[in-house]
């Protein structure tokens, strides 16, 4: 075959294989926005989607527990270990025990009360982690802030004198 000999031009194969390119970038457009929303909108660098993803999947799934008031599964999800029972000793620095006062529905140092319902208020970004603020029992104000290790998948109290903010 030379190049006088070429095939024939196949408008059908031309229009086909057009028609897959744009249906498959148009499927990729659709799975990145359906990404975006289900990591619930973050305005950031969508490398860091999965980040706000699993990180307010932990808190909803850690604060479910703590309303049906199953701590020992909340405790789990909170060290990110569900046979922490097995080896108690490996969370010594913020143990079982210390955890049920701080959760529990009836402990005098739970400043909520008795966690009935949760919402989350607003995620973002703070160091490695996620800083997330939960609205607890319907309120308005006053957001309990959580932080998110990505890297190790465990919940801590945000540190002192950090908080996000919510508004007027």
């Amino acid at each position: 075959m030379t190049l006088l000999d070429a095939p024939q031009f196949d408008a059908a194969r031309a229009k086909r294989n057009t028609l897959i390119i744009e249906c498959c970038a148009g499927a990729l457009v659709l799975l990145f926005v359906a990404w975006w929303l289900a990591a619930s909108r973050p305005v950031d660098w969508p490398w860091n989607w999965n980040r706000y993803l699993f990180g307010r999947a932990t808190v909803n799934k850690f604060l479910s527990a703590v309303e049906a008031n199953d701590l020992p599964k909340a405790y789990g999800i909170w060290v990110h270990d569900k046979n922490w029972q097995q080896h108690p000793a490996q969370y010594s620095v913020y143990p079982f025990s210390r955890f049920q006062g701080d959760w529990s529905s009836t402990s005098p140092d739970n400043e909520y009360g008795a966690i009935r319902s949760h919402r989350i208020a607003l995620a973002g970004r703070y160091g490695n982690g996620l800083l997330v603020a939960v609205l607890i029992n319907g309120r308005k104000s006053g957001a309990l802030d959580l932080d998110y290790d990505p890297k190790t998948g465990q919940l801590s109290f945000a540190p002192p004198g950090v908080s996000l903010y919510l508004g007027p």
